[in-house]
């Protein structure tokens, strides 16, 4: 039983519409899903991903529109990355960000691979990672109506940044519950700071990686839009699933219990700093209540909520 490696990640936004607007027309994700938030359905909760929303490309965005700004700190999910096939792309994005005044750093190497680090219209702190060299879990296909050349489009999500207080308890967790094994380490950018230690799990290389960051000299992260909310993890099916839930019991690891997201089954849970971690199924998957070819096109909402449509529709803003 093994974790196949990043599922997806949730981030905050204040503004869905320039959202929306940032990461398809910006950065060429597709919206595959335009949904709303299941424990509060008032707010949109949007999904982009690859062609076809494979498992382990799909960032996702709660709308919280008074989400005030972050400040950014300790125990917190500091960076999220993104796939593009070769080091060539870097040069790619990076003359694209300049003509289109996205906030970045020059191309840079972290952990043994050329990077890009860059921020979307809210500070949201990401990382374009090439897969030059990645013999490990597969991207996905990017999105054909993309406006991003397609040898250069995003393939899916790369490593996540952990900036915590407590290593030794989220090592723990990562290793001797979830099964992540150690890689390597990297220097830090901030002088003085412990290296930042590498984690893997499944076939291993930029999908299956967790990058954890001791920092001595900051305080807690206060969360708001451009922060990240969770980072969730794949399993490969349901009856795995069931497993890992007997694994955290076994462990006295405090859950949430299954839950149904209708596109996938979940389960949550918090690491020693307060991280919030889920584990996900691959499927069902987004095509569930939708035709490939018009995913994200309306909105979409699980059977249980579908008796309150017109309620929920009235309270969102359209994003076109």
């Amino acid at each position: 039983m093994e974790l196949k490696g990043i599922h997806h990640v949730s981030a905050i936004t204040a503004n869905a519409r320039a959202n929306k607007d940032f990461y398809t027309n910006i950065l060429g994700l597709r919206l595959v899903k335009k949904t709303v938030n299941q424990d509060t359905p008032s707010m949109y909760h949007l999904f982009y991903a690859d062609e076809t929303g494979s498992p382990g490309t799909d960032l996702t965005f709660f709308e919280i529109p008074r989400a005030g700004k972050t400040y950014q700190g300790n125990n917190s999910i500091s960076a999220t990355s993104l796939r593009v096939p070769n080091d060539k792309a870097l040069s790619y994005w990076q003359e694209r960000f300049k003509r289109m005044s996205v906030p970045h750093e020059e191309i840079k190497e972290r952990a043994g691979r050329l990077t890009l680090a860059f921020n979307d219209f809210e500070g949201q702190r990401l990382i374009l990672v090439s897969d030059e060299n990645n013999k490990g879990v597969k991207g996905g296909t990017p999105w054909g109506k993309s406006p991003i050349l397609k040898e250069f489009g995003i393939v899916g999500l790369g490593p996540s940044q952990l900036t915590i207080a407590n290593i030794e308890g989220t090592v723990d967790l990562f290793t001797n519950v979830l099964g992540f094994r150690k890689k390597g380490q990297y220097a830090s950018s901030v002088k003085g700071q412990p290296d930042i230690v590498v984690y893997e799990t499944g076939e291993g290389g930029t999908g299956a990686e967790i990058h954890l960051e001791h920092r001595l000299d900051v305080t807690e992260e206060r969360p708001g839009r451009g922060s990240v909310h969770h980072i969730a993890l794949r399993v490969d099916n349901e009856e795995e699933f069931h497993a890992w839930i007997d694994k955290l019991n076994e462990h006295n690891i405090a859950h949430s219990g299954f839950v149904d997201r209708f596109y996938f089954r979940s389960v949550y849970l918090k690491d020693p700093n307060g991280i919030t971690i889920e584990l996900a199924t691959d499927g069902p998957g987004f095509d569930i209540d939708e035709e490939l070819e018009h995913l994200g096109e309306s909105l979409a909402l699980p059977p249980f909520l579908e008796h309150r449509r017109e309620e929920i529709e009235a309270r969102l803003k359209p994003l076109d």
